[in-house]
């Protein structure tokens, strides 16, 4: 009925019994909200590696990546590679993270402007965290469907069941003590199919020989312009800070030290694994004529059905389901955190104890994983929701490096730079039907001067606000009893 041989199926078995068992055994040690959201900030370097990897490395991204440079060619790599330039800014941007001491993206927005911006941001970010997680789960689904033919429903609530166990029970601390086995199977995901591919294609020098030379090509002038590269690269940059998982994954090691080196060799190993999903994506190319699959996306499964033996067809399955474990259990921790710090806590019941919001963010998780379970039937690709992703946040991050970098940003800039650069890209795009590249283009330029002219028209934060935000960014991580001297206790640590 699976497909699978019996190996294959004693590999998933051994690997879903093991994983769950050992996030279970950790989850114990979680007693609070801090350990729940933030694993109490005493992450090592090769924790947060592991935790930069695998919550930024997913199935989805490879079913992605592939299915494009199967139809497009080696171009497809910008679908992730969008974000290799904004890597090496992860070396200045986790200790900023850090030195915030923030639970959650929220807690900026409204420490650094005012509390709308940071309800606003918090209803934004568990918008898409329920599109991200709905994306992992329905890439996964597409590709074991493809493998083993059992139907995607029954895949999509297996896989869900799991990660929720897994988040619900152990939070962070789970999530992340985990990643160091999940990263051995994302490595695993990238690479495995690509000694098989080359010796059924006959080699690079066989592929080359096939494939036209455009393949070869990081241009693809039909769908991804040099203009429309450059553009989502900036986007991305732009965006990166305004991520709702990235202050978990920047802020929770026991340094900035840790936090820097986690955060940029993690996601530079990503980048290294980009470029095995593009290589599959050709080999694929040779393979399979192109029209053959009813879905480019269904690329990666099938070189998984049709390359490997068994034992390791299993071994990608488990891969898979690495990828999903980790990256939707990290998303619904951070999603749950932002609805229990930044709504119920305000908003609904101020002074709960510690035990109450423990308890309400996991049952927040699970709802947001039901989101995501009805938002996986409905997506129409996974690379028209990763570019979906990418222009949104952008208009986020406008005023959050804004307000970072000058003090005179002000609330009603911020506003303004997110309702007007949000216009200009969908009046430009449904009015006007530009391309992506001049669309982004001229909405970050508009968002920028919203922000700048508004705040500079409209009276400052006041001094107290910003003299709080700017001495949390001043004060490095271990004195914090400067801050305590000066009566500033961060609100968040």
């Amino acid at each position: 009925m699976t497909g699978l041989s019996t190996l294959d199926l004693a590999v998933i078995i051994a690997y879903l019994f093991g994983i769950t068992a050992f996030g279970l055994y950790v989850s114990r040690r979680v007693k609070d909200t801090e350990g729940y959201f933030m694993g109490n900030r005493r992450f090592g370097k090769a924790l947060m590696i592991a935790q930069a990897l695998t919550t930024g490395t997913r199935a989805d991204y490879a079913i992605g990546v592939a299915g494009a440079s199967y139809e497009i060619g080696m171009a497809g790599i910008w679908y992730q590679w969008m974000w290799i330039f904004s890597t090496p800014f992860f070396w200045l941007l986790s200790p900023i993270f850090r030195r915030m001491r923030y639970v959650t993206t929220a807690d900026f927005f409204e420490e650094r402007f005012s509390k709308s911006l940071g309800f606003a941001y918090s209803l934004f970010a568990i918008y898409l965290f329920i599109l991200w997680q709905g994306t992992i789960i329905k890439g996964a689904a597409t590709t074991i469907t493809a493998i083993t033919d059992l139907p995607e429903s029954w895949i999509i609530w297996g896989v869900t069941a799991l990660f929720v166990l897994f988040g619900v029970a152990g939070g962070l601390v789970a999530a992340v003590t985990t990643d160091f086995i999940q990263g051995i199977f994302i490595l695993i995901l990238s690479f495995l199919l690509i000694p098989f591919g080359l010796n059924a294609v006959g080699g690079f020098s066989e592929m080359h020989a096939k494939l036209d030379p455009q393949m070869f090509s990081l241009v693809a002038p039909k769908e991804l312009t040099l203009f429309t590269i450059t553009m989502l690269v900036i986007s991305g940059l732009i965006g990166i800070v305004a991520q709702p998982h990235h202050m978990a994954v920047a802020g929770s090691g026991k340094t900035e030290m840790n936090c820097r080196v986690g955060w940029c060799y993690g996601n530079f190993i990503k980048r290294l694994c980009t470029i095995g999903w593009a290589l599959t994506g050709l080999f694929a190319a040779v393979l399979f004529a192109q029209g053959s699959l009813a879905n480019r996306e269904l690329a990666f499964g099938a070189m998984i059905k049709m390359l490997l033996p068994s034992g390791l067809v299993g071994l990608m399955i488990a891969a898979i389901l690495a990828t999903v474990i980790a990256s939707c259990a990290s998303f619904m921790i951070a999603g749950s955190a932002l609805f229990t710090r930044n709504l119920y806590q305000k908003f609904i019941k101020p002074a709960a104890e510690d035990a109450h919001y423990l308890k309400v963010g996991r049952i927040v998780s699970a709802i947001i994983t039901v989101g995501s379970l009805l938002v996986a039937l409905y997506i129409p690709s996974v690379i028209a929701a990763t570019v979906h992703f990418v222009e949104i946040v952008a208009f986020v991050g406008v005023p959050m490096w804004v307000g970072i970098i000058w003090p005179r940003a002000n609330a009603k800039g911020a506003w303004a730079s997110i309702i007007v650069g949000a216009a200009v890209f969908f009046s430009t795009g449904n009015l006007l039907d530009w391309d992506k590249g001049p669309q982004l283009l001229v909405s970050l330029i508009c968002a920028f001067a919203a922000v700048i002219l508004v705040s500079l028209v409209t009276k400052p934060e006041p001094g107290q606000r910003l003299q709080r935000f700017y001495s949390l960014l001043h004060t490095p991580v271990g004195e914090e009893e400067n801050l305590e001297k000066a009566g500033m206790k961060p609100a968040f640590d």
